[in-house]
């Protein structure tokens, strides 16, 4: 049975949830779910707004037909190709098939590569700035690639001042019935969860969400409609504010991730003290986390968050810990710049974990390291709890 909500007088969301679904993309966890948001406008001609993951197609066919209601389908728009937006468009488009497909040059290929239909026949390419009129609406295409594939487009219409912004502004969780933000309240509720969600997919490519956000400050926005979560259209400056500071790699709250790997504990405590030490001297909203339980995704989170963060690792097989080892690899792929960096290393016989984080840190743009570098043996003793007070007091320095 059909299920959508009125978003306007003739656009309806007609998007589905998945609360089964554990690993998004198979590699981040979602506690809530996850929804696939999909659009379409009933005008003098009928459009389709991106279509949804293959694990919804029955409900999408359902809330497509009822919207419809015998009609044909003019326009089929594809804002983006990935296949949890797309999966179903071949069953739309062979459905369908005097339907007319609208997208950046290199959807027609995608398409045939994922669907094995060959559509040329029936595709415009679109380029920035180009339009579409269905009747009472005008629709411009805007590019924004690498937002997050190369392929990536936004829609905007002119008339109810909505844009479709593909990815951008979505979130991780599921919709409970309230398909709008300032009714479902999701993002000030769980920001982690946003953040995760903008940090882990869209955190790389900070400098083409720059260039989309100029483009969308030129645009009379009333609504923004993403691909996943809730519909926004209230403080829309709040939204767009998050994205300035994540996509330029600026810090939400000054205060400290303590990233640390540990083996037997020592590590773990030397954490622990420096974070003490830290809430003595008045930083607040700090972060321990242990990388061999916390998952990655949420460290990079949390590091976009923060304007510091402190690396701790035991020397372990000649190494760092595997699991900061990957911290620091997810960190440096996503671009994470503009933060201050401390070091803890732990060793038994050769503290040597130090040495090779801070050759890690090197590569990290704009980034500083601060000192002194905490050298633990085995455990925690006087002379590195001297080290830890340092530490502690050059971290709070470089918050004032």
């Amino acid at each position: 049975m059909y299920n959508i909500t009125k978003i306007t007088d003739d656009i309806s969301y007609i998007g589905l949830n998945d609360r089964r679904i554990e690993l998004f993309e198979n590699a981040y966890p979602v506690k809530n779910g996850v929804s696939y948001n999909s659009y379409m406008i009933d005008d003098e001609k009928t459009v389709l707004l991106d279509t949804v993951d293959w694990s919804a197609a029955r409900g999408f066919m359902e809330n497509v037909l009822h919207v419809l209601s015998g009609r044909p389908l003019d326009y089929v728009i594809v804002d983006h190709m990935e296949p949890d937006h797309a999966a179903t468009l071949g069953l739309i488009l062979e459905k369908f098939p005097e339907a007319k497909v609208y997208g950046t040059l290199k959807v027609a290929d995608l398409i045939k590569q994922f669907h094995g239909l060959d559509i040329r026949d029936r595709f415009t390419a679109v380029k920035e700035g180009d339009t579409l009129n269905t009747g009472r609406h005008t629709l411009h295409f805007t590019m924004a690639p690498m937002v997050h594939w190369p392929e990536v487009m936004m829609t905007y219409d002119e008339t109810d001042k909505v844009l479709f912004s593909a990815d951008a502004f979505g979130r991780f969780g599921a919709l409970s019935g309230n398909i709008f933000e300032d009714e479902a309240g999701l993002w000030k509720a769980d920001l982690d969860d946003a953040r995760r969600y903008y940090t882990n997919i869209v955190g790389k490519y900070g400098a083409n969400v720059q260039n989309v956000l100029k483009k969308a400050a030129a645009l009379d926005i009333s609504m923004i409609c993403p691909l996943h979560g809730p519909v926004l259209r209230e403080d829309l400056g709040y939204y767009i504010d998050l994205y300035l500071k994540w996509s330029s790699y600026t810090p939400e709250d000054k205060t400290v991730l303590i990233a640390y790997g540990s083996v037997y504990g020592g590590t773990e405590n030397a954490a622990e003290i420096l974070a003490s030490k830290l809430a003595a001297l008045g930083v607040k909203n700090i972060r321990v986390a242990d990388v061999s339980k916390t998952h990655v995704s949420d460290l990079v989170s949390e590091a976009f968050r923060v304007s510091n963060i402190v690396i701790a690792s035991p020397t372990h097989d000649g190494n760092m810990l595997l699991g900061v080892e990957v911290l620091l690899s997810e960190l440096k792929y996503r671009s994470l710049q503009n933060r201050a960096f401390a070091v803890i290393e732990n060793g038994t016989w050769a503290p040597l974990s130090g040495k090779l984080i801070k050759e890690e840190l090197a590569g990290f743009k704009n980034c500083t390291v601060l000192e002194p570098t905490v050298t633990v043996k085995s455990a925690p003793d006087e002379a590195a709890l001297a080290s830890l007070d340092e530490l502690a007091a050059a971290i709070a320095g470089s918050l004032q």
